[in-house]
């Protein structure tokens, strides 16, 4: 297989073809190595327009989702980022390139392994990860001027909007399958904050997401 020939389509075919444009986000694509990210076994679909196992019934999001999503919340190397959902790590490996500093939490112990493994083989130095539960906020290492939830959440939790500095953005999934939207969430100061809906997708939840109260009779 011709790694780079791989590389070069998913980027032409599947990223620019999906309103990603910023021509920084698509070189780094090229810079961080996304086959030595995936399980062993999956490296020959690295690149392809999939969401890949990386174990424990988790996936990483397709790689259009991650350059898009990266596209949109713009980081800047002041800003201090949470996000929530380590995984493979492949996500937190470019958040990192593009940041200050990176916070990332993973609840799943093997998953935070391999993320770590992941992230300290290719020198990645300017993230801390926290084994733990972000999915309803991670207000230790706050505020964030970024802040990314790689699972989707029914109801997006006010603790983690209101963890965001003036001028921050947070990205999420909300809502429940089948209908749940791609949203960014900007403040302008405390309590100012506006929300919009990008696009529709679907992903896996985040363990110990919050949901909406349910009517009881």
């Amino acid at each position: 297989m011709n790694l780079e020939q791989a590389r070069h389509n998913m980027v032409e075919q599947q990223i620019r073809t999906w309103e990603v444009l910023d021509q920084e986000i698509l070189d780094l694509l090229y810079l961080v190595p996304r086959e030595e990210f995936v399980l062993p076994q999956h490296r020959e679909l690295a690149f392809s327009d999939l969401e890949l196992p990386i174990g424990d019934g988790e996936k990483m999001w397709t790689p259009k989702l991650e350059a898009r999503v990266l596209q949109e919340l713009a980081p800047r190397k002041s800003d201090n980022v949470l996000e929530v959902g380590t995984g493979s790590g492949y996500l937190s490996a470019l958040l990192a390139r593009r940041a200050g500093h990176l916070h990332s939490v993973e609840i799943n112990p093997k998953l935070a392994e391999l993320g770590r493994r992941n992230l300290a083989r290719h020198g990645v130095d300017n993230v801390t990860l926290h084994l733990g539960d972000g999915a309803r906020g991670w207000a230790r290492h706050a505020p964030y001027d970024v802040i990314v939830l790689t699972g989707s959440t029914p109801v997006l939790p006010r603790a983690l909007a209101d963890s965001l500095a003036p001028g921050g953005r947070l990205f999420a999934v909300v809502g429940e399958a089948p209908a749940m939207s791609a949203r960014l969430v900007t403040c302008a100061a405390p309590g100012a904050c506006h929300a919009a809906d990008l696009f529709e997708t679907v992903i896996a939840p985040l363990v110990n997401a919050e949901h909406p109260p349910r009517f009881r009779f």
